[in-house]
């Protein structure tokens, strides 16, 4: 199996909310990666979904389907 989506996942994430990033606690690094996860599934704008977040697009071509 190919890897390859949550490879990008991963590394996006650790660029954007890890490095140089210092969390006093585990619970605020579980509540931030919980933030972070939140985005990346309903504000993150992707020009391969046509302009739409990942929910969006899912929800707006489940209605052709």
């Amino acid at each position: 199996m190919d890897n390859g989506a949550m490879e990008n996942f991963f590394g996006r994430l650790k660029v954007e909310m890890y490095y140089g990033e210092k969390f006093e606690t585990v619970d605020e690094f579980v509540h931030r990666l919980k933030e972070y996860i939140d985005y990346w599934n309903n504000e993150r704008i992707s020009l391969k979904l046509k302009g739409m977040s990942p929910v969006q697009y899912r929800t707006h071509y489940q209605h052709f389907n």
